[in-house]
């Protein structure tokens, strides 16, 4: 199953995308609608909303009166949180229920309006985000909602601004055309990415690079890119606080140009736990990679330092996790590389020179590995007369 979170602001399209989403199958659990449907009469949920803000929130026959909820709410941020407070918990009860329900080969679709707000990104495999200018946005309320503008503005303002839900995006939807121009940027999303996203979920396979080589040029979005996928795996992992998930490599590197490939390295207390929580990774979209050249790396001259290697399933974004025993020498020289590149500008230069030459002779991405061993040689005895000279120490971490 493919969990998939939906969100936007209001009036920028969400419940369009919604739409075309369901008539390629997905199955969409609306958060609104269930909203309503844990507050219906005779609802647990409606007795405590009537306990928090008093009978003149019920309608003549006992029914929920929005408008005179929305009243006491709007505009009072301690009233709001109270509300939030009974009706956020029962709204997640009841999509788990429905997950719960869904079948295997399964696309969910979770569209929640404040998804952002109620910090729930990292518990989905992906999340797409709607965007309108927000003028498309006022007049869209004005004429389907019945609002004045000064009304949709301040519906608008209430809720996340649009870099906040930016930042939470996988995906970005940008609807200022025409629905049928929206349509096809869901349809390419469906086709592209969902579909294959939810069948290498499902059958444990990692979506890897093309072999062709491309070496970026440096991206200011990856640390966001690598933020995102390393809270699913502290969620995904949350039984398990010893771990710790950093993000490595070049794309962790600022200035540094690169393979648009993530690097994350998810440091644990042996091998066998690694080996332990290979399937609850699997689970959240980064399946293990098969074979002993998953298994090991070579380090210094001579020596081999072993590991796990997972990667994304997701074919949008490319992601190496190196699981790793915290203390042994991979893991140590994966994050001193990183510091040390980060903080001398000297080999930062070094390395993207270095990068550009063996790109101009290799144009694949194995042959150019091979061709970076040396460096990395030399990038080792470098880095450790710098961690030296600095007093530089890995991160602590709990045995």
């Amino acid at each position: 199953m493919l969990r998939v979170g939906l969100t936007g602001g209001i009036g920028a399209g969400k419940s369009a995308v919604a739409r075309r989403l369901a008539r390629h199958g997905a199955i969409i659990i609306d958060s609104d609608v269930l909203a309503r449907e844990v507050v219906e009469p005779g609802t647990p949920g409606l007795a405590e909303v009537v306990t928090a803000f008093g009978a003149g929130v019920l309608t003549a026959d006992g029914a929920l009166d929005r408008p005179a909820l929305a009243a006491k709410v709007f505009g009072d941020d301690e009233a709001r949180r109270r509300l939030e407070k009974i009706i956020h918990p029962l709204v997640r009860a009841r999509a788990a229920q429905l997950h719960a329900e869904a079948g295997p080969e399964a696309i969910v679709v979770n569209d929640i309006p404040l998804l952002v707000e109620t910090g729930q990104t990292s518990s989905f495999h992906l999340v797409v985000v709607v965007e309108a200018p927000r003028e498309s946005r006022v007049r869209r309320l004005v004429q389907t909602r019945g609002m004045t503008e000064e009304q949709a503005g301040a519906r608008i303002a209430a809720q996340a601004a649009d870099d906040q839900r930016r930042a939470a995006a996988d995906v970005l939807l940008i609807n200022d055309g025409t629905l049928e121009a929206l349509n096809s940027q869901v349809d390419a999303l469906v086709r592209q990415r969902l579909q294959p996203y939810e069948r290498n979920v499902r059958t444990g396979t990692s979506a890897r690079p093309p072999r062709d080589l491309h070496i970026a040029g440096p991206d200011p979005q990856w640390p966001a890119a690598a933020e995102r996928i390393m809270a699913r795996i502290r969620h995904a992992l949350r039984d398990h606080p010893e771990t710790t998930v950093s993000h490595i490599g070049s794309t962790a590197v600022p200035e540094l140009p690169a393979k648009d490939i993530i690097d994350l390295m998810l440091a644990v207390r042996t091998l066998d736990e690694a080996d332990h929580l290979a399937g609850v990774l699997g689970a959240a979209g980064l399946p293990r990679r098969a074979g002993e050249w998953a298994d090991n790396a070579r380090g210094l001259p001579g020596e081999t330092w072993p590991k796990r290697l997972h990667g994304s399933a997701d074919p949008g974004r490319p992601v190496n996790l190196h699981v790793r025993v915290a203390g042994s020498p991979g893991w140590r020289f994966a994050l001193l590389m990183r510091d040390h590149l980060r903080s001398v500008p000297e080999a930062r230069e070094g390395y993207a020179a270095a990068k550009a030459a063996w790109a101009s002779e290799h144009k694949d991405r194995f042959t150019y590995g091979e061709a970076k061993e040396p460096w990395f040689d030399e990038e080792a005895l470098a880095a450790d007369e710098w961690a030296e000279a600095t007093g530089w120490q890995p991160p602590a971490f709990r045995l």
